[in-house]
């Protein structure tokens, strides 16, 4: 199985800081850091299609990757990617091991307190994948009581599937098709996730028979490159890289890319329900 094809998972909504400019420059030397070694360092999961995951010619790829390098290229920077799982990136970029995270990170609450999101790189929504013999008894989310749910411990969806009293089934980077084939199975139930990131593994593996479940979508979402809060000022580098890079249609470019439309604004699709993670 080509390492492209691996798990899901995401998270959701961001954090501005406000300082006085004097302050925020003489306290926060991020960008200094990353100026002086010429080099951003990102933490990805190379695991997440289409957002970082390794192509058929065995290169790290993805739009948030590919997203990262440009930002890179507009700051005049080499880029190295660090390979973690979720809780991974997290924790490096909290030590400073990486100056950022890019994997389709949203901002659940438990982690406003220390870290912060880039401008929004992309907006979506959240669905349900389920059996297509059945639609595994789900209806609605109130359906997910008793179901078993699959995906990353501590993940949002995780948490939001506990909340409707759904049972953990629990993975640790697996591949894409493991999560489709178990729902296709019976051994889980229903998988939460992005809507987009949801479409693109369905159409990567259409033999399997599972389905996005049609019209039960909650959660309208950003998201963007995951920051520690303290680096306002490589963040505000980079938002205004991505500034730019929306500005000449290379955003544009690179979501039609990997997503056959373009994730860097808004949908069309109008989803209201909000489901809270915490």
């Amino acid at each position: 199985m080509r390492k492209w094809l691996m798990g899901l998972m995401v998270i959701t909504t961001g954090f501005v800081l406000t300082a006085c400019g004097s302050t925020q420059s003489s306290e926060d030397d991020s960008w200094k850091k990353v100026k002086d070694k010429n080099e951003l360092i990102v933490a990805t999961s190379g695991t997440l299609f289409p957002s970082s995951y390794y192509n058929d010619e065995n290169e790290l790829s993805g739009y948030d990757v590919d997203v990262a390098k440009a930002v890179a290229k507009k700051l005049d920077l080499k880029i190295k990617f660090k390979e973690y799982n979720v809780d991974g990136q997290v924790t490096a970029v909290n030590r400073g091991e990486a100056d950022f995270a890019a994997n389709d990170f949203g901002m659940s609450k438990d982690r406003a307190e220390k870290f912060s999101l880039s401008s929004p790189i992309k907006y979506s929504f959240d669905s349900m994948i389920v059996r297509k013999s059945d639609d595994s008894g789900i209806h609605s989310l109130k359906d997910l009581k008793g179901k078993k749910a699959a995906g990353e411990p501590n993940t949002s969806y995780m948490k939001i599937a506990d909340k409707y009293g759904a049972k953990a089934v629990t993975y640790d980077n697996a591949t894409n098709d493991q999560y489709l084939t178990d729902v296709a199975n019976g051994r889980t139930d229903v998988i939460l996730n992005d809507y987009y990131l949801q479409k693109m593994s369905l159409a990567a593996l259409p033999d399997i028979p599972v389905k996005i479940l049609e019209d039960v979508y909650f959660n309208a979402n950003s998201t963007g490159f995951l920051f520690d809060k303290k680096n306002q000022v490589l963040k505000t580098k980079v938002n205004t890289a991505l500034e730019e890079l929306k500005k000449d249609g290379t955003l544009k470019e690179i979501a039609e890319q990997y997503f056959g439309t373009d994730v860097s604004t808004k949908p069309k699709q109008e989803v209201t329900e909000k489901v809270s993670a915490d």
